[in-house]
């Protein structure tokens, strides 16, 4: 009891949750969630193998989608151990670290896609208003720069996280919202201050998330200004066409990650099922859709997949 009420307790351990009221279907659940992992999975590291091996596609958007890919995959790899454990294996508990340390890359990898999402943003800009100049502005060097900034800024606005948690003491139980640590899911079981982690907590949103979809606006509100002054319609068609996968991205993004922030903010509902589901969505959106909507929608991604399994069928015959 000494230590339960110690100001500074930790628990050894938390516990995560599946769907409420679904328990005994979880078993079910976890096949279509295996499978939209496999999707994610396949999906991505596909992306990144036909770039890498596609001398056509080493320019400056695809270098960006596979920016993308390779970030789905880290957020991916992220979250499998809990989620499926909690599902398929029913195994709740995690590590009170190993949660801090799942929360930190969850967010870090969710940090990065939210910058690489501005990259390809700008990149699209640079396309559509200077097309003749686009690899002279956007090099390699450039590329690989902003690529460095995007971890670089994740790490460091993340990492202080776990350390303003692990400052708290938990005493309002150890029973997490969602499959996975979520950082304001972690702060709602603290007893202590959380004033501190609010406040970081917010100006961590705003100033990466905030700021890089304050910047794709203004990105496509110039790309709008730039295509509304293309003479023929055609052109205009063209030029919108080739940001339709991206903009596509930056919603299946953001508007989850939206809405659950919102839900965990100011929601109060009699059934966490909404949290839940929202949480899902943020977790699995993102990752599964990107590889299919830029598989589907990129004329150079498709035939370059065509070739690469034409080439393999030769080989095995």
């Amino acid at each position: 009891m000494d230590l339960l009420n110690s100001s500074w307790f930790q628990p050894p351990t938390l516990l995560l949750t599946g769907i409420p009221g679904f328990e005994a279907l979880q078993v079910w659940i976890s096949i279509p969630l295996c499978v939209m992992y496999l999707i994610a999975l396949l999906g991505n590291t596909t992306i990144l193998f036909v770039i890498k091996n596609t001398p056509s596609l080493h320019e400056p958007q695809y270098i960006f989608l596979s920016m993308l890919a390779a970030t789905d995959v880290g957020l991916s790899l992220s979250t499998i151990p809990t989620v499926l454990n909690v599902f398929l294996l029913n195994q709740r508990e995690i590590e009170f670290h190993c949660c801090l340390t799942q929360m930190f890359f969850i967010h870090t990898f969710s940090s990065m896609e939210s910058a690489i999402l501005l990259a390809m943003a700008f990149d699209r800009f640079v396309a559509i208003r200077n097309p003749l100049h686009y690899t002279v502005i956007l090099t390699h060097s450039r590329i690989i720069g902003m690529g460095i900034a995007a971890i670089v800024r994740g790490v460091m606005l993340m990492a202080p996280l776990s350390i303003l948690l692990k400052r708290l003491s938990f005493c309002k139980g150890v029973i997490l919202s969602h499959c996975y640590c979520y950082h304001p899911d972690v702060m709602k079981l603290a007893c202590g201050p959380v004033k501190v982690n609010i406040i970081y907590g917010l100006c961590l949103v705003i100033s990466s998330f905030g700021v890089d979809s304050v910047f794709i606006v203004i990105s496509y509100i110039l790309i709008l200004k730039t295509v509304l002054g293309i003479a023929s319609e055609d052109g205009r068609l063209k030029a919108l066409n080739t940001c339709v996968s991206h903009i596509f991205t930056v919603f299946i993004f953001y508007v989850p990650l939206i809405i659950l922030a919102l839900i965990h903010r100011f929601g109060k509902f009699k059934t966490p099922l909404l949290h839940v589901t929202m949480a899902n969505l943020f977790l699995f959106l993102t990752p599964v859709l990107n590889p299919l909507v830029y598989s589907l929608k990129t004329k150079q991604i498709r035939s370059s997949i065509h070739k690469i399994l034409k080439g393999r069928v030769h080989l095995l015959k």
